[in-house]
């Protein structure tokens, strides 16, 4: 603690905030300590707070323990970070990290998801009650499924997300259930077996299995299947690297993921505002959605990426502009040639808000449920009839097929 800082150390402490060894901790001269709440708050020894936008809500844990370093981030309510380095992502109540995590910009926890410890995260979104063991990388992947901590969608212990290829793009986000059923806090929990991994972009139905030691390398959009299997038969062949082959499965599931965001941009802007409250700030909201806005941002420009290294395909015969009878070249030509006008099509996100009336029925509902539930959201969601869940699965799936089908009206070789 540096003499500049003291001054903010003390009001944390006038606050109520429990400092167990204000000498240890380091508070950022940017940092607006009124943005930190004094009600149950602890910060450890070791913590350092940077960043003019954090904000850390009542009941929060930093620290306990290994040192934590906490840089613009949003933390709501009851929130425990164990120790490790959070940039950038959001936390919503009672989410928790374990020792060692690498939690990055875009990463957003919401209510009750965790993960244990020396966890990476980036440009990831975990639903509600979604749980990430240990050893983990598990960037630029959205996962949802699961009805509570006892029932909830699981990633095994030493599991990684491929998210980068040999050709060097990144365009490979994985999605693993959906936002228009997964935001409702009903979906059966997805299983991801330990010592695995995934080779994105993926995309997993509600109620897939993958048994430990399984790597992931195909789409699963069968609700309730098993999947299972080893390494790849060892062998050695002649590869060369700058190829694409056939791109459009990666460009489809891309284009999916991005419409599911844009449907959750929906979400957070209609129905999350309604939960605004002592418990959850509307700075936290503002967090949120900046977040989102992030991921949505990049993987429209890795789309993008990948969009141009087509054309720069190595292998000469299959360059845009030779594509003459080969049908997997034409389609690179036609997203070459309306990657402009797809990129201006993905630029409605920001206007586009689905069915008006169904959209409407269902903040109605909502809204009918707060103040009885205290402006509990999961409470909220979960007791919601099943007409009224309805409304919103096909109001955000509305959003989602818009978005799908008037792509592919751009490429329509991609259906």
């Amino acid at each position: 603690m540096t003499h500049a800082q003291k001054p903010k150390i003390n009001r944390l402490i006038d606050k109520g905030a429990r400092i167990a060894c204000p000498d240890s901790i380091q508070i950022g001269d940017e940092v607006d300590v009124e943005n930190i709440s004094g009600d149950g708050v602890e910060l450890f020894a070791g913590s350092k707070i940077y960043g003019k936008t954090t904000v850390i809500s009542k009941g929060v844990k930093i620290g306990e323990e290994a040192p934590a370093t906490v840089k613009n981030c949003q933390i709501g309510s009851g929130v425990e970070l164990k120790g490790g380095y959070f940039e950038g992502a959001v936390f919503l109540a009672k989410a928790k990290a374990g020792l060692g995590a690498h939690v990055r910009e875009a990463s957003i926890f919401e209510e009750q998801a965790s993960v244990a410890h020396t966890v990476g995260t980036k440009h990831t979104i975990l639903f509600p009650f979604v749980t990430l063991g240990s050893l983990i990388n598990f960037c630029d992947c959205l996962m949802a499924g699961g009805t509570s901590r006892k029932n909830h969608s699981e990633v095994g212990s030493a599991y990684v997300h491929f998210n980068f290829t040999p050709n060097q793009d990144k365009a490979t986000a994985s999605l693993m259930g959906d936002v228009p059923h997964g935001v409702l806090l009903n979906q059966p929990p997805i299983f991801l077996g330990g010592q695995g991994g995934m080779v994105g972009p993926c995309r997993l139905a509600f109620g897939t299995i993958a048994a430990a030691g399984t790597i992931v390398r195909k789409d699963e959009l069968r609700p309730g299947h098993l999947l299972f299997g080893g390494s790849p038969k060892e062998s050695s062949i002649l590869y060369q690297t700058g190829h694409f082959g056939k791109s459009r499965r990666t460009v489809v599931n891309n284009i999916v993921y991005i419409a599911n965001l844009m449907a959750l941009h929906q979400w957070y802007r209609h129905v999350r505002r309604l939960f605004v409250s002592k418990d959850f700030s509307d700075l936290v909201l503002t967090g949120l959605k900046e977040k989102l806005n992030w991921a949505i941002s990049e993987r429209i420009d890795r789309l993008e990426g990948f969009c141009h290294k087509i054309n720069e395909d190595s292998t000469g015969s299959e360059k845009v502009g030779r594509s003459k009878n080969n049908p997997a070249a034409e389609q690179r030509q036609e997203l070459l040639a309306n990657w402009s006008q797809l990129r201006d099509f993905f630029e409605q996100f920001k206007t586009e808000n689905g069915d008006k009336a169904r959209r409407d029925g269902f903040i109605k509902a909502v809204q009918k449920n707060i103040p009885q539930n205290d402006w509990d959201y999961i409470s909220v969601i979960q007791q919601l009839a099943p007409s009224e869940k309805e409304l919103a699965t096909t109001w955000l799936q509305g959003i989602v097929d818009f978005f799908v089908n008037g792509a592919l009206k751009i490429i329509p070789s991609f259906k």
